[in-house]
């Protein structure tokens, strides 16, 4: 018989609550409504934790709005959200990583951890990973969350539940780091100041860089950006990017370029702006699949144009730099709301781009 740990405390609040939480449900586009559901019953190898904070991606502000992201269709009710942290209330008889009472960062893409990605450590690309607030997976704008307790990762006392939840959208911008072999020597141009690109500016300076240029039309995203350190910021619909990266730099130009914001224009000018020899990380998803871009100015300059897919095996790295750092990660969070008022602040989200930068729900009542 399958057994299951759960701390006095839960007990209490099951049988108060029924077994039942509140939870944030998207019905339909536009529609999200706060609902009893069930609180989750983990397997063997999960653990139950409580939602301290969690935040709103841009990916749940495209299924809010659209009800679809490519091939993944909302087809029926769904609780969106996946960048999320917690304690651990409950675990199950096979788990021995965590225990009640842990604070722990939650990876919320559960991979199958046995075909030959997984195997190689690549598991991003796994074919069967079950991605939280993906149809039609649930995700956690809720009170509780059962998760596989191998992407759990226990969060020191000097790391706040809101940079936990950080965590995910920040190993984005470390695994872009990785993909470009980024080093201390690079002079590194980020594109698009959205929370992945002020993020991925943060991630460059836990791997040591210190020159660090970056582009965004929006005056606020590009005074925040100055607050989290970075050199200097170009406003690409008033200056010649490319010239001003030249004048900055002294002529040498910028060894790696991260695109973070879709722009076809942005990804089609990164070939011409970056050195000579230099690397591209592509991480925005641009609205079009195909983009006129210059390939002879790629192998002329043999520029290293490379793709990325959220992120893999980023999380203990990043908690050990962040317990060890100056680097402010917190600074990227602007609003800060309770799970009853989800709705309002998916439309924060969605139609206050040039004041918002990361919104974070908090289940606790």
């Amino acid at each position: 018989m399958r057994t299951l740990i759960i701390s006095s405390i839960l007990k209490g609040e099951l049988m108060m609550s029924m077994n039942v939480m509140d939870a944030a449900v998207m019905n339909k586009p536009l529609d999200i409504e706060i609902q009893k559901v069930p609180v989750p019953t983990p397997k063997d190898d999960e653990a139950l934790v409580k939602v301290y904070c969690i935040g709103v991606c841009g990916s749940d502000v495209h299924y809010y709005e659209h009800g679809r992201i490519g091939r993944y269709v909302v087809e029926k009710p769904i609780i969106l959200g996946h960048e999320l942290a917690g304690e651990v209330v409950a675990v199950g008889a096979g788990v021995s990583n965590v225990a009640i009472g842990d604070r722990v960062a939650v990876e919320p893409g559960v991979a199958c951890g046995r075909c030959e990605y997984c195997k190689s450590g690549r598991y991003n690309l796994c074919p069967d990973v079950v991605f939280m607030a993906t149809p039609p997976v649930d995700g956690a704008w809720a009170e509780y969350v059962a998760v596989r307790s191998d992407f759990l990762f226990k969060l020191p006392d000097e790391i706040s539940f809101e940079q936990g939840a950080l965590l995910e959208p920040l190993s984005v911008g470390l695994h872009a780091m990785n993909r470009a072999k980024v080093t201390p020597a690079d002079r590194l141009l980020v594109t698009g100041l959205g929370p992945i690109g002020l993020l991925a500016i943060q991630a460059a300076k836990v791997f040591g860089v210190s020159e660090i240029y970056a582009t965004d039309v929006v005056p606020f995203r590009q005074e925040l950006a100055k607050e989290m350190g970075v050199t200097a910021v170009i406003d690409p619909m008033k200056e010649d990017v490319q010239a001003r990266i030249a004048e900055l730099t002294s002529g040498k130009g910028v060894t790696v370029i991260v695109e973070t914001s879709g722009n076809g224009r942005a990804i089609a000018d990164a070939v011409r702006t970056v050195k000579r020899g230099g690397r591209i990380v592509l991480v925005g998803m641009p609205a079009a699949s195909e983009i006129p871009v210059d390939v002879n100015a790629i192998i002329d300059a043999e520029v290293d144009v490379l793709g990325l897919f959220r992120y893999a095996n980023t999380y203990p790295g990043a908690i050990q730099a962040l317990s060890q750092s100056s680097v402010d990660i917190e600074k990227v969070i602007t609003h800060k709301y309770a799970l009853r008022d989800t709705k309002e602040a998916v439309e924060m989200a969605r139609t206050q781009k040039d004041t918002s930068i990361k919104i974070m729900i908090y289940p606790n009542k």
